[in-house]
C-alpha cells in the first residue's frame, strides 16, 4: 500500500510535465461535477412519490394536431377516444391534410359524439406551423383543462387522462409527463429511446428542485387560461419548433408545475426508423435551446461542457500515458454513480433494459450532439412536416 502511494504522488509530481497535470486537474474537476449532478440534480424522479388527488375529475379536452396521419390515426385514436373517463373529448386539428385524414375523422365523428375535428385548409400565401394548429384546436375546445400528445403517440393504458388531470389545482396548472418510445430491435431503436429517457430524467428532475424548463408534446398538460394569459405562442412563434418546451420554459415555476411518472399516465409513440431522420428530428428540437432562460442554459450547459471534457480529458490522458490507474479510477468512479442512479431512474420509467448501454451512449451523445450543433449552424432545419 505505501509503494503504491509512493507511486501515485510521483506520478502526479514527477512522471507528469506541467502540461499532463493540467489536464488531470480539469478531468478530476470534471468528474467531480458530473457525480455532483448525478447525487444531486437526477435523483428527484427516482424517488418521486406521486401526490395527486383522485378524488377530482376535471373535465378535459385533449388536443392532436396531425397532418398527413392516416396511417397513425387509425392505429392510435381509438385508444384516446376509449379513455376511462367520464368527462372529457378530443380536438384532432387536420392541419391540411391531403391523405384520407378528413374522411377518416369525420366517419370517426359520426361514430364518437366527444370528437371534435378542426380542419384547415392550405393557403399559399401564409404557410403555418404545428403552433398555429395547436392554437386552433386550443380555441375549439370547450374545457379549461388541456392534454397534449401526438397522432403518432398512443397512451399507455386507459386511465391515462385520470392521472394526468388528477395534479390539476388552483395552484397547479401545468403536468409534465413521460413521453416513451416503442421498445424495437436494433441499436437505433435503443440510442433513441436512451436519449429520451435521459431527456425527461433532466426535465422532470430539474423540475422537482424548482427549476421546470420544459416538457414534451407528446406528453403534457396545462390549463386552457393560462395559455390565454401568456398570449399563448405569440413570444416564440418566430420558432420552428417549441409548441411544447419554449411554452413550459415561459410559464412553468416552482409553484405551478408538477410531474406524473406512473407507468399508466406515460405515452408511447413509434420512433425513427432511420438514422437521418432521427437527424433531422433532433435538429428540429436542437434549434429551442437558444430560447431558454439563461439560468436553464447555464445549468445544461454546465453539465454537457463538464461531460465533453470529461472524456476529452480521459483520451488525452491515455494518450499522454499518464499513470493509467488513475484513469481508470477516474472514470470508474464516475461511471459506478452513474450507473446506479441512472438505473434507479431507468426502473421508474421502465426503461432498466437500457443500463447496459450507458458507456456507449455517453460518449456516442457528445460526438451526437455536437455534430448537430455544427448542421444547424451551416442550414436551417426543415419546418415541420
Amino acid at each position: 500500500m505505501r509503494v503504491f502511494k509512493l507511486s501515485f504522488v510521483d506520478t502526479l509530481i514527477d512522471s507528469s510535465n506541467l502540461t499532463g497535470f493540467i489536464f488531470f486537474l480539469i478531468t478530476a474537476n470534471c468528474a467531480v461535477i458530473q457525480i455532483s449532478y448525478f447525487l444531486i440534480a437526477f435523483t428527484g424522479p427516482a424517488f418521486y412519490k406521486s401526490k395527486k388527488n383522485k378524488n377530482i375529475m376535471h373535465p378535459v379536452s385533449v388536443i392532436i394536431s396531425a397532418r398527413n396521419e392516416i396511417e397513425n390515426l387509425k392505429k392510435n385514436l381509438l385508444l384516446f377516444l376509449e379513455q376511462d373517463y367520464p368527462d372529457y373529448q378530443v380536438v384532432v386539428v387536420n392541419d391540411c391534410s391531403w391523405d384520407d385524414s378528413e374522411l377518416f375523422l369525420n366517419e370517426m365523428s359520426q361514430k364518437y359524439p366527444h370528437l371534435k375535428v378542426v380542419t384547415l385548409l392550405e393557403q399559399e400565401r401564409y404557410l403555418h406551423g404545428k403552433k398555429f394548429a395547436l392554437t386552433m384546436g386550443i380555441k375549439a375546445s370547450k374545457y379549461d383543462c388541456l392534454l397534449f400528445s401526438d397522432a403518432d403517440c398512443r397512451p399507455a393504458g386507459k386511465d391515462w387522462i385520470r392521472l394526468m388531470q388528477s395534479h390539476f389545482s388552483q395552484k397547479t396548472n401545468i403536468v409534465l409527463g413521460y413521453g416513451a418510445y416503442e421498445k424495437r430491435q436494433g441499436l437505433l431503436n435503443k440510442l433513441i429511446r436512451f436519449d429520451t429517457f435521459f431527456n425527461a430524467m433532466q426535465f422532470l428532475s430539474y423540475s422537482l428542485a424548482g427549476l421546470p424548463y420544459m416538457g414534451v408534446g407528446r406528453n403534457l398538460a396545462y390549463s386552457k387560461s393560462m395559455f390565454f394569459k401568456n398570449k399563448g405562442f405569440a413570444r416564440h412563434q418566430h420558432v420552428i419548433s417549441g409548441d411544447d418546451d419554449l411554452f413550459v420554459n415561459e410559464t412553468a415555476n416552482a409553484s405551478n408545475t408538477i410531474i406524473e411518472i406512473e407507468p399508466g399516465a406515460f405515452t408511447i409513440s413509434d420512433p425513427e426508423k432511420t438514422m437521418p431522420a432521427w437527424f433531422r428530428q433532433k435538429r428540429r428540437h436542437l434549434t429551442t435551446a437558444s430560447h431558454y432562460r439563461a439560468k436553464h442554459k447555464f445549468f445544461l450547459g454546465l453539465f454537457s461542457l463538464t461531460q465533453f471534457c470529461f472524456y476529452a480529458g480521459i483520451v488525452f490522458l491515455l494518450i499522454y500515458r499518464f499513470d493509467y490507474r488513475i484513469v481508470v479510477i477516474m472514470y470508474a468512479s464516475r461511471l459506478s454513480v452513474q450507473t446506479i442512479i441512472y438505473g434507479k431512474n431507468m426502473s421508474k420509467l421502465k426503461e432498466f433494459d437500457l443500463l447496459w448501454l450507458l458507456p456507449v451512449y455517453d460518449f456516442f451523445i457528445i460526438l451526437f450532439y455536437v455534430t448537430l450543433a455544427i448542421s444547424n449552424l451551416v442550414s436551417k432545419p426543415s419546418k415541420w412536416k
